[in-house]
Order: structure tokens, then C-alpha cells, then sequence
């Protein structure tokens, strides 16, 4: 049986990853990269790097083809641009650019380290009104301690 990191281990074999500082530095230049946030719709609004698309990783597949009710435009013409995909940690987006890769997509990286590791790197984000959060209160939010229940059961 597979686990779950052992899954996203087997995507990153196939999966280019960028830095934060390097995607910084790919934002700044002509074209940029298509910018996909494959978090839920909630985690986005909360925290996002500024220019992102918000496609749910539950819907990345139909949104990334033509005529389906969740086909995202941008995307479903982007096959032969450069994309990063984002998520909190870089484990979603892994499987993400994983699949998408799958689907013909050329160009496609995971953010190593997500979202998580371009605030560490305090580089800006923002939330859902456009307005610069706080570094600080960013890692409170990025970094959501698990619960008791979400624990591993003792044999």
C-alpha cells in the first residue's frame, strides 16, 4: 500500500520544482508564468501570491479541457506556456503538474516549498481584498497545527 508522500516521492520523479527567489525572479520578466493555486477556494482568499489563478486541485482536470462546466479558459489554452503550480506546502502541487503533465501540458513546475516557503522567504502575498499580509500572521495561518483526532490511532 501506498501513503500519501510516498505518491507525491513517485510525482516528483517526473515533476520540475522552482525556488520562491527563482520564480521571483521569473515573475519579473516578460512572459511571465501562468500562476496556479490548486488550494481550496477558502485558502486562497485567505492568502495568495498576487496574479494567482485559483483552480481547486478537485476540478484541476476538467478545468484544464474545453467544454465542461468548470473549464477554466486561461488554462485550457495555456498547454505550451509556462506554468507554476502553487499550494501551501509544494505536495498538492507536485500531484498537480504531475497530471497535468499527463494532459499534455509542456511547461509545468511545482513551487517547492508552497506558499509556506514564499512567505518564509517574505516575499508578498495578499488575501481575498488585494490588501499585503503580514509575514508574521501568515505562518500562524500556513502552518495550522494538527488536531488529536487527525492523530494516528496507537495500536
Amino acid at each position: 500500500m501506498k501513503r500519501y508522500l510516498d505518491i507525491v516521492a513517485d510525482a516528483l520523479t517526473r515533476v520540475k520544482e522552482i525556488m520562491p527567489w527563482d520564480l521571483r525572479d521569473r515573475l519579473a520578466k516578460e512572459p511571465a508564468p501562468l500562476l496556479l493555486d490548486v488550494r481550496e477556494p477558502e485558502e486562497f482568499a485567505l492568502l495568495h501570491l498576487a496574479g494567482s489563478l485559483n483552480v481547486p486541485r478537485g476540478v484541476l482536470e476538467q478545468a484544464c479541457e474545453w467544454d465542461y462546466d468548470t473549464t477554466v479558459p486561461a488554462l485550457a489554452r495555456a498547454r505550451r506556456s509556462d506554468i507554476v503550480v502553487v499550494c501551501r506546502s509544494g505536495q498538492r502541487s507536485i500531484l498537480a503538474a504531475d497530471v497535468m503533465q499527463t494532459m499534455g501540458y509542456a511547461n509545468v513546475f511545482s513551487l517547492k516549498t508552497g506558499v509556506r516557503g514564499w512567505n518564509d522567504f517574505e516575499l508578498p502575498l495578499f488575501d481575498a481584498a488585494g490588501q499585503r499580509a503580514d509575514t508574521d500572521a501568515a505562518e500562524a495561518w500556513l502552518s495550522p497545527p494538527v488536531r488529536p483526532d487527525q492523530r494516528r490511532p496507537a495500536r
